[in-house]
């Protein structure tokens, strides 16, 4: 697909925060951080629940049957897994949520843009045609814990040209592998901020495609709880692909 995508609209921050955002006591790679935010201040980041931190979820090193070079990041939006190929035949697999944007751009893209605590801004379109919602956010949201885009940000442009397509931080880690209504592609903030470190502007992405997932991942259905299952043996489920 071109660079026909619509920007990918993350959610309005909460006014009320929700039980996602209680803290919680991890000593993992998900556990509490402080960062530095946008104007030099700190921000604590609450440790992810252990409740979200179901086996599709957690980073971990895996097998990669993909043909993609050592070094690329390759989005799965139908298996809500992001890889990066870390050696021939293996990647670091991450759980991701995927909202409605997160399908509308598939093929070879490059980051071409990062930003730590970056802000965000709807377009012109999007105040337009829902300016309940994003009227009030007309002027743009600076970065910081209110802002839905999270920790870091990774844009990702083709032909010198911004896709509109974002692989960023959340406020909601609940919403991690899940499908979401809006936004594109949302990982775990310790997550975005550690993927972050390790790739440089110019590193390659590559979105792939529903058949593409199928032949890769194997056909999955979404249970009740909003996560994703192998297809085989499940019962009552929702089929996504």
């Amino acid at each position: 697909m071109g660079l026909g995508l619509a920007a990918c609209a993350p959610n309005p921050p909460l006014s009320n925060p929700s039980d996602a955002m209680v803290p919680a006591t991890d000593t993992s790679a998900y556990g509490a951080r402080t960062d530095t935010g946008p104007n030099g201040e700190p921000i604590e980041i609450h440790a992810v629940r252990k409740a979200y931190l179901n086996q599709r979820n957690t980073r971990q090193r895996v097998a990669y049957n993909g043909p993609e070079d050592v070094g690329t990041v390759v989005v799965d939006p139908y298996a809500r897994f992001l890889y990066h190929v870390i050696a021939p035949g293996e990647a670091m697999r991450y759980g991701v949520a995927v909202g409605q944007a997160g399908k509308n751009f598939q093929g070879n893209a490059t980051i071409s843009r990062k930003a730590a605590w970056p802000s965000w801004t709807p377009t012109a379109n999007m105040v337009r045609t829902m300016p309940d919602l994003y009227g009030p956010l007309k002027n743009g949201l600076g970065g910081g814990v209110d802002n839905p885009l999270g920790s870091r940000a990774l844009y990702l442009y083709q032909g010198g040209r911004d896709t509109m397509y974002r692989i960023h931080g959340t406020m909601d880690p609940s919403s991690i592998g899940k499908a979401t209504s809006a936004g594109c592609i949302r990982m775990f903030n310790q997550d975005v901020m550690d993927l972050f470190n390790e790739i440089p502007n110019g590193t390659r992405v590559k979105v792939r495609t529903q058949a593409e997932s199928i032949q890769l991942e194997g056909p999955l259905v979404e249970m009740p709880n909003g996560y994703l299952e192998p297809a085989g043996g499940v019962q009552t489920a929702t089929a996504t692909q």
